[in-house]
């Protein structure tokens, strides 16, 4: 019994001593801006070598991409995984302010473009200039294809633009 006790004390003593220190994330190197970047342009390279492919429901491979599909398979050819669906990427990252003119490339884009409540498409940033933001990404009608904010549908329908790499 007493050595019972004895336990619980200790127990006690260093549960109420537990550390209550935040861990302040180390600065960004320049070293790890240029991976990051060198990333980015692997991506939008690999994305790239799918223009032309036909779109296909549920598609991820180069028989046929749906959007979320294209962009799904390839962040994991780089082993980076996203969900699988257009809405739960855009839970993902930090969202970008369009107005902050902070868009960059890599960045993922989505869209509202069925006049549902819920995000249904997105696109990777593959250019940023000041008025127009160029995305690639799987459309129903064409395919793989890069297209433009500039364009009204995607005008009409854009939703938010979600940082996955820092």
């Amino acid at each position: 019994m007493k050595h019972l006790l004895y336990l619980l004390l200790i127990l006690i003593f260093f549960t109420a001593c537990k550390s209550t220190s935040v861990i302040i994330p180390s600065k960004k190197t320049e070293v790890d801006t240029d991976r990051t970047k060198h990333l980015i342009n692997q991506l939008i390279h690999s994305a790239s070598d799918n223009i032309g492919v036909k779109y296909r429901t549920g598609g991820t491979t180069k028989a046929g991409f749906d959007c979320s599909g294209l962009i799904y398979s390839v962040f994991s050819s780089y082993d980076i995984q996203l969900p699988r669906s257009s809405y739960e990427q855009s839970k993902l990252g930090l969202i970008i302010d369009r107005e902050r003119d902070n868009i960059k490339k890599g960045d993922l884009i989505f869209f509202k473009t069925n006049r549902k409540s819920q995000i249904n498409h997105v696109g990777m940033v593959i250019e940023v200039s000041d008025d127009d933001v160029k995305f690639i990404h799987s459309s129903t009608s064409k395919g793989v294809i890069i297209s433009s904010t500039k364009e009204p549908y995607y005008q009409n329908s854009f939703v938010q633009i979600n940082r996955i790499l820092r």
